[in-house]
């Protein structure tokens, strides 16, 4: 007879009654529960327990249209690397259209059973992490009237799909200031939200593969220094200190800082989600804005698929969505969504201790707390494009490059891989400020280190909306200066 401790996935230990909790909290859909419990995110990839899960959500009382299946991520079988390493990148497509569902009709979505309210102050585009720490912050302010619309579920985009790195080495006072901040919040963010993000704080190891790249690091240590950081330019023997798998005969120096962290992004959405719901402001999720009225040089109201919200303020934060939220609107961002992708490997024993990063190949790898290896690496003929499908290239690319830098990586098994869009600028600084219109904020453009950057830039937001005089970052990165050629480019970008 099954209990509420009958375990529904195996590979991930979650039981009936961690499902039923999560249904409970209102994560009635599949893609929710999934990212709420872990289930079918182990070796078999949800063939053994999705069903199980679908049938315990619609004794629940889910509907049918929330128990879709989602697509069961390749490689269907755990691969070693050593396999895919074999495999030449060269000969393989860029690829993609693999790993999402299809679209389907908006009859056959999950909808929420609530209506949408008839107005709200602030209306925020994007239930991402800039979106949710800023409804957040902003009701810890006592602005609650706030509503977030997701056009999908919490975990959705690239907030859910990233690395989970934070690290405050960057190459100006400005982003490493934010880095720090964010760090800080971080570290406070289990005790003040009730949440565990299993924040380690492994730091964070650049290697050099080339003197160009010794140069570079050479040149960026003193701005580290100068801004309070604990960075050191290491050699090969010291760096293999730090992480002994290393082939030493690949690079020939390291920046090194132990204070930069890794994350588990998830529970960070679940986190802000709530205390901003806590304390008054609303979460719609699976609600897509579909255009904008105006009057004048102000927004009046935000139109979507289920209904339109009068407002005084609208935030654009949805991150590789933003330049189409603003077209919506007539306003032109020069923002380029651009797939990523990252895969994971199964758990093992601990053995890295810092998120681990080649300059030049973009290479990037870390351990995380359930000891699995997670790692990216971006590809410079990715076209620009929302494309969330995964590819047997990147496989091939990542699995190449992490045994030439780590060769005992071989025998790895990779058990999932994923893609998200980078959210990229010409100068891969954020967007942040009016554009358009005097009451149309943005806040995007943060390229591959969005969730590191929320905790901070949304603190930072919320306190000038709520009244407070504007931190300098909105007047350094307003749309405007693309036109007006005010740009200094940051280019400790990796992945």
């Amino acid at each position: 007879m099954p209990t509420a401790k009958t375990l529904l996935c195996a590979c991930e230990d979650v039981t009936r009654a961690e499902v039923r909790r999560a249904f409970q909290a209102g994560h009635r859909d599949l893609e929710s529960v999934k990212r709420y419990t872990g289930f079918g995110t182990g070796p078999c990839q949800g063939k053994s327990c999705l069903a199980l899960v679908a049938q315990e959500l619609l004794r629940l009382g889910a509907t049918p249209a929330e128990v879709a299946p989602f697509t069961i991520r390749p490689p269907c079988d755990p691969v070693a690397l050593s396999a895919l390493a074999g495999l030449d990148p060269a000969s393989l497509p860029l690829g993609g259209g693999r790993g999402e569902p299809a679209p389907r009709p908006p009859e056959q979505l999950p909808r929420p059973s609530a209506a949408l309210p008839a107005r709200a102050d602030v209306v925020v585009v994007g239930g991402g992490i800039m979106g949710l720490a800023l409804a957040s912050e902003l009701a810890r302010r006592g602005v609650t009237d706030v509503l977030v619309l997701e056009r999908g579920y919490l975990n959705a985009g690239a907030s859910g799909r990233n690395g989970g790195g934070v690290r405050a080495q960057w190459t100006t006072p400005t982003l490493i200031r934010l880095a720090k901040r964010s760090l800080e919040l971080c570290r406070r963010f289990a005790v003040e939200l009730g949440v565990n993000v299993w924040m380690r704080r492994g730091g964070y190891l650049f290697l050099a593969p080339g003197p160009a790249q010794v140069g570079w690091l050479e040149r960026t240590l003193p701005v580290h220094e100068a801004n309070g950081l604990r960075t050191r330019l290491v050699t090969p023997d010291e760096a293999c200190e730090v992480v002994p798998q290393l082939d030493r005969r690949r690079f020939l120096a390291a920046s090194w800082n132990p204070d930069d962290a890794v994350v588990f992004p998830w529970p960070f959405l679940w986190g802000y989600a709530a205390r901003a719901q806590a304390l008054g402001a609303q979460v719609a999720t699976f609600t897509r804005v579909t255009g904008f009225e105006r009057q004048g040089a102000r927004l009046t109201a935000v139109v979507t698929d289920r209904g339109r919200v009068a407002c005084e303020t609208v935030v654009n934060a949805a991150g590789a969505w933003s330049k189409e939220v603003a077209a919506l609107c007539g306003v032109a961002l020069p923002n380029r969504p651009t797939r990523h992708e990252i895969l994971v490997t199964e758990a093992m024993t601990p053995w890295l201790g810092p998120l681990v990063s080649v300059l030049g190949n973009g290479l990037y790898f870390s351990q995380s707390q359930r000891g699995e290896l997670v790692g990216g690496m971006g590809d410079p003929e990715e076209p620009e494009g929302l494309e969330l499908g995964t590819s047997l290239r990147f496989l091939a690319r990542f699995a190449r490059a992490i045994t030439a830098c780590a060769p005992a990586t071989g025998h790895l098994r990779v058990v999932r891989q994923w893609a998200g869009c980078y959210d990229v600028t010409p100068d891969n600084n954020p967007i942040l400020g009016a554009a358009g219109f005097e009451n149309f904020l943005q806040l995007s453009g943060f390229v591959g280190h969005g969730f590191m950057m929320a905790p901070a830039v949304a603190e930072l937001m919320a306190g000038w909306m709520a009244g407070g005089p504007p931190d300098e970052i909105f007047t350094r990165f307003t749309v405007d200066r693309f036109a007006r050629g005010a740009l200094a480019r940051e280019e400790f970008i990796i992945g």
